[in-house]
């Protein structure tokens, strides 16, 4: 490995992490302080204004947004129940790069195309149990850990082997990519001298073995490309939208038109119900709520659209999230504060209405179907055939 090169694994909310940055960087005297920062974190981190995300497209990637900023808030939880500021270790690197007239480099890929890597690599029931394990860890449940021994060897271990268990992909795109990452642009700045490097903990082990190995790192094309893949949520709504519309052609066919308007009248109310449902439990406004009921039905029928970003988009219209909603939301200390966070509850009403409208449509046609006698086996058949030819 490099001699030029010194790496500090770091806990990202740990006092000592931050006298140990402090201290390293001022006996060591730099050419250059590397963080473990993108420009767009480093960004965040210095308070400086961004261009806000438009709500069509917080609603598009809300899922998504709404992981990062849980991963986020946790984060700040912890860091405010200690007393500290979250990424406290990294603003005391930039702050002692600056004393000392060491230059500053930036080593992390850029946040958006990780987490889109991330969500790509990840399997439907993967982000089920990630989302949920989110929200058991912001109500506080799960194993303490002592923060300040982190930075161990052997916890830091054991949470990776931990996320690897959980999600094999994602703990290739979170911790093995990212190590490969930094490392390959820690090689790039040791060219301008001695290097103190302030990464996680978790990236410590991993980014040694591609100094010693500089080969085995792959191209950082490579590691910036969004995969393109198969999206098999929309495959199966494509399906059920064409078993759906058979099921209406059989029935027109087949069913007397008063058994018909009342199976059509039977879809509209449980489809609306559950998503309105899934709104009001997100603190929807009744418009926001009405809306989701109204839209819910028809959106079953279409894969491309999705009654949470009419509710949405009403709850936006509503109850406009402003700049200073944006800056809260991570903010927060509880999370009835992040509730009555009216950007944070846009996200919230969007992605609860659509899991209502996905439980209501399979509802909905069990009904359809109990109440007018076709078997669904039949309905099936006929999609494969439609979709294999």
């Amino acid at each position: 490995m490099n001699p030029d090169i010194i790496i500090i694994g770091t806990a990202h909310v740990s006092a000592k992490s931050i006298e140990e940055v402090r201290s390293t960087i001022d006996r060591e005297k730099p050419n250059v302080v590397a963080v473990e920062l993108c420009p767009r974190r480093y960004k965040a981190l210095k308070g400086e204004m961004q261009t806000e995300p438009l709500i069509k497209d917080i609603l598009h990637g809300g899922y998504l947004l709404l992981v990062q900023w849980l991963l986020a808030w946790i984060q700040n939880k912890i860091a405010s129940d200690k007393g500290l500021e979250p990424g406290a270790e990294m603003i005391s690197a930039i702050e002692a790069a600056e004393a000392t007239g060491a230059s500053l480099a930036l080593i992390d890929r850029d946040i958006g195309i990780t987490l889109r890597r991330f969500w790509s690599r990840m399997t439907f029931f993967e982000r089920i149990r990630m989302f949920f394990a989110l929200i058991s860890a912001s109500l506080g449940a799960g194993e303490e850990i002592d923060i300040e021994t982190i930075t161990e060897e052997g916890v830091v271990a054991r949470l990776v082997s931990e996320l690897r268990s959980f999600s094999p992909s994602a703990a290739k795109v979170l911790v093995d990519e990212r190590d490969a990452y930094i490392a390959g642009n820690l090689l790039n700045v040791a060219k301008d001298g001695k290097v103190v490097a302030v990464i996680g903990a978790g990236h410590r082990k991993g980014v040694e073995k591609f100094l010693t190995y500089p080969e085995l790192i792959p191209s950082f094309e490579e590691m910036m490309q969004i995969p393109k893949k198969l999206n098999v949520m929309k495959f199966l709504g494509v399906m059920v939208m064409i078993s759906i519309l058979l099921t209406f052609v059989l029935l027109v066919m087949s069913v007397p038109l008063e058994k018909l308007l009342v199976a059509l009248g039977y879809w509209f109310i449980i489809n609306g119900i559950l998503s309105g449902l899934g709104a009001l439990l997100a603190g929807a406004h009744p418009l926001s709520i009405a809306t989701a009921f109204g839209v819910a039905w028809l959106t079953s029928l279409n894969p491309f659209l999705a009654a949470g970003w009419f509710a949405g988009l009403a709850e936006a219209y509503v109850r406009k999230p402003t700049s200073s909603d944006f800056k809260r939301m991570v903010d927060a200390e509880t999370l009835d504060d992040l509730r009555k966070n009216r950007l944070f509850r846009v996200i919230l009403v969007a992605a609860l209405a659509n899991i209502g409208s996905v439980i209501g449509t399979f509802v909905g046609i069990f009904v359809v179907l109990h109440m007018t006698g076709i078997d669904p086996s039949v309905i099936l058949e006929n999609a494969l055939s439609m979709v294999i030819r």
